[in-house]
């Protein structure tokens, strides 16, 4: 029992994630504080890999007041949201495993493997996965839990298993763990 509450509140502590605020379009942006990379990214509509690119990052850290650049060569990227009725967005459908996690409990920090602050952003749908099986960053579609990004991994995430992030403890013992359809998008 121990491990399996170990296990729980480690995953919890790995899945806490992004802003939802909406920024105006433009090539740069200044870094505020609480910015992660997966909030940038999210507001711009493009993606972590190309953010980190075009600003020469090799982490995840950012500091507030750092300028980064929205664009490459002058052009933003075209990442497309997720759309239920476009099924040409699927790259790969999987079953896996799902169990859930809250970040809501005591030592857990609610920062994800990408950045993701779960805490401030308890509407972020964030799932935990192997990324070996599915990069971080990977925007998905999860059956009965809906769009959700890839953004934090798990000591007991490997293989076929995902942990689904919801905002409170009862809720996420509601989901409890079951086999679902995963839909891996472009």
């Amino acid at each position: 029992m121990k491990k399996h509450i170990v296990t729980f509140i480690f995953t919890v502590v790995l899945l806490i994630g992004g802003t939802t605020e909406s920024f105006a379009a433009s090539s740069s942006y200044t870094v505020k504080k609480g910015d992660t990379l997966y909030s940038i990214a999210k507001a711009y509509n493009i993606s972590i890999t190309d953010l980190k690119a075009w600003n020469g990052l090799t982490s995840n850290t950012i500091y507030p007041k750092q300028a980064l650049k929205l664009t490459n060569g002058g052009t933003q990227a075209a990442s497309k949201t997720p759309s239920r009725s476009n099924e040409s967005n699927v790259v790969k459908e999987l079953t896996v495993s799902a169990s859930a996690y809250t970040a809501n409990c005591n030592g857990c920090s609610g920062i994800t493997a990408t950045g993701i602050n779960l805490k401030r952003n308890p509407d972020a749908k964030v799932i935990a996965v192997d990324p070996s099986i599915i990069p971080l960053g990977t925007k998905v579609y999860v059956e009965g839990y809906g769009y959700a990004v890839a953004g934090d991994i798990g000591g007991a995430i490997k293989g076929n298993k995902i942990d689904v992030f919801f905002p409170t403890k009862s809720e996420a013992f509601k989901w409890g763990r079951k086999d679902v359809k995963i839909k891996i998008l472009k």
